[in-house]
């Protein structure tokens, strides 16, 4: 199927995550990104303060969003943001209980380390009012590892309950992180059907450094995998 054919039933979203420079942000929304993401957390290599952040964001277009990512906040630091920049969505990295991700009036993800002892339905109502669960490699460093997980541990759809989880208006929407690129994001939409794909590492020349060449190839690899479908 080319991508001039129809539509495809399904539709992988895309977010690029810890964007620091203008020109990546212009390169993401020009190859078709549906969310940016934007680091407020110091220890991160991706990290960018709340003034750049209120400049990058002041020039995304309608339709798409912005997402401040955050590792266990206070509140004040997240009004902060709220004040300072546009930020459509909150994203969660750390400890964070559901009442305090839900306090903002902001839709959140939350961010979920994947290991063998992992529960996706359990993480689902302990996070009943997430917009969506990120899933990610457990890390030291609250994501951005380049290494993906084993994705068979968040495999639902094997039982009644699971399938039921996926279906209707409250369906259980993953986004799906973790060494993503160009090269297995196909593999991943096939293996875990997610509602979106989050990357960073997996578009970068070096830690920290996106590539807007790599941008454009991780969306046309997601786009492609969609048509295929």
């Amino acid at each position: 199927m080319s991508l001039n054919s129809a539509a495809p039933l399904i539709r992988t979203r895309i977010k690029i995550c810890g964007l620091r420079e203008a020109q990546h942000v212009d390169a993401a929304i020009n190859a078709g990104a549906d969310a940016l993401g934007f680091v407020l957390y110091p220890p991160s290599a991706r990290a960018i303060s709340l003034e750049l952040c209120a400049e990058l964001t002041r020039h995304v277009p309608a339709f798409v969003a912005t997402v401040a990512l955050f590792v266990n906040p206070t509140k004040l630091e997240v009004e902060s943001a709220l004040s300072a920049a546009r930020v459509d969505l909150l994203q969660f990295h750390g400890n964070e209980p559901e009442a305090f991700c839900a306090s903002f009036g902001r839709p959140y993800l939350k961010a979920l380390a994947v290991d063998e002892s992992f529960d996706l339905l359990q993480s689902r109502q302990q996070y009943a009012s997430a917009a969506a669960l990120l899933l990610d490699t457990p890390s030291a460093g609250h994501g951005g590892s380049g290494k993906t997980f084993n994705w068979q541990l968040i495999n639902t759809t094997n039982t009644e309950q699971g399938r039921a989880s996926m279906r209707g208006a409250h369906a259980l929407r993953l986004v799906l992180s973790g060494g993503l690129t160009a090269a297995n994001a196909a593999d991943a939409i096939r293996a875990v059907r997610p509602f979106a794909l989050d990357v960073s590492s997996g578009v970068e020349v070096s830690r920290g450094v996106k590539s807007s060449e790599l941008i454009q190839n991780f969306c046309r690899a997601v786009r492609l995998a969609d048509a295929s479908l």
